[in-house]
């Protein structure tokens, strides 16, 4: 079952320089990468975003109209394309650091979704969070709410003072997604599990924790549902936790649960359904894993 979507958030130039030193370009943001998978996988996406009228701004173009997503009226400025600098080491994992202004225009968006998600950067930079949140608000009646916070060090700032933006978009949200490490450095505790756990107290029916090489664990109504990773060959982990959240939402399209009526059968799934989606969402996630940059997987690839 298909569902239509509408991403919010940065799409941006990612310039990486792998460990050997080697430097490329290609289409990033977390929001970004979520929208493309979810097209892939033949869901119709819109993205509300920021990209500039520049050389880097036509490749972000040309790349969410190659995998099917919408840009969305307001989307193109005449301004540069921000950009993330992605330092990946020896194990692929990346570092980053950012040159980005996010001011987006909500002017144009789709009034019919079945759900809206949000992650990173968009949620709590100003001045553009603030419209981010008045897009959840004014979805929140019609349509399923999803967030990762996806948590960028260099450029939010102190986690005492994030935690509060993060805190709101949860409290908007049905469905949040965050990796141990996001919430490591959010509240500084190794208590990650609680704490994604607790979430469920400010509104979400379901929330996730990814743990890389421990796989997953879902927390909803029905109880803990915890699912091993899916083994393969890791090239990097750009685009993993997108193609992840991506996944929750394509599995809970697959089922029914998108839209605000679907709230009730949302917050009563069962934990075997609950397992389900995260199982879908593993594997996803572990296509990209295996394969170079935030590549999600298509379709037909699955079959």
């Amino acid at each position: 079952m298909t569902a239509r979507f509408l991403i919010v958030g940065e799409a941006l130039t990612d310039i990486v320089v792998d460990a050997d030193g080697a430097r490329s370009e290609h289409p990033g943001g977390s929001p970004l990468n979520v929208a493309v998978a979810l097209s892939r996988l033949g869901h119709p996406t819109d993205l509300l975003t920021r990209i500039g009228d520049d050389a880097r701004g036509d490749a972000i173009r040309a790349h969410l109209e190659a995998s099917g997503v919408h840009l969305t009226a307001g989307s193109s400025v005449s301004a540069p394309t921000s950009t993330a600098l992605a330092q990946l080491n020896a194990d692929g994992a990346a570092t980053y650091e950012f040159d980005l202004l996010w001011d987006p225009d909500p002017s144009g968006l789709p009034t019919q979704v079945e759900a809206v998600h949000t992650s990173s950067i968009a949620a709590v930079l100003d001045p553009g969070a603030r419209t981010v949140l008045d897009v959840l608000r004014s979805h929140r009646e019609s349509a399923t709410i999803s967030y990762d916070p996806n948590a960028r060090p260099s450029l939010m700032g102190a986690p005492e003072l994030v935690r509060e933006r993060v805190e709101a978009s949860i409290a908007l949200s049905d469905v949040v997604k965050a990796s141990d490490e996001d919430v490591a450095w959010l509240y500084d505790t190794e208590d990650v599990e609680d704490v994604v756990d607790s979430w469920r107290d400010l509104g979400p029916a379901l929330t996730v924790l990814t743990r890389g090489a421990e796989g997953a664990v879902g927390f909803a109504a029905s109880g803990r549902v915890q699912v091993s990773p899916v083994v393969v060959d890791a090239v990097d982990t750009v685009g993993a936790g997108d193609t992840f959240s991506a996944g929750i939402l394509d599995a809970l399209a697959a089922k029914g649960l998108l839209g605000a009526q679907r709230r009730p059968a949302l917050a009563a799934m069962p934990s075997d359904d609950l397992a389900t989606v995260l199982r879908r969402a593993a594997a996803l996630a572990a296509i990209t894993v295996s394969r170079a940059g935030a590549n999600p997987p298509w379709s037909h690839e699955l079959r």
